[in-house]
């Protein structure tokens, strides 16, 4: 009987262990998504900025003669 509560014990231990990480893994990747979707929307911006600044570009390219 004490042998069996020990290993529950160590199996417990090992549990509590195994969510911490899992709680840390979760923090960090949460994190990570987050810089993810910020750098998206910076990216995102600058192409729109791209975008805008080569259509007045093309405005301005004159079309051949005809």
């Amino acid at each position: 009987m004490e042998a069996e509560i020990k290993t529950l014990e160590v199996k417990l231990d090992e549990l509590v262990r195994l969510c911490q990480q899992l709680r840390a893994d979760n923090k960090r990747l949460r994190q990570q998504l987050a810089q993810a979707v910020n750098d998206n929307k910076q990216l995102s911006e600058k192409i729109s900025g791209a975008k805008s600044s080569l259509e007045v570009l093309l405005t301005r390219i004159p079309e051949g003669e005809q």
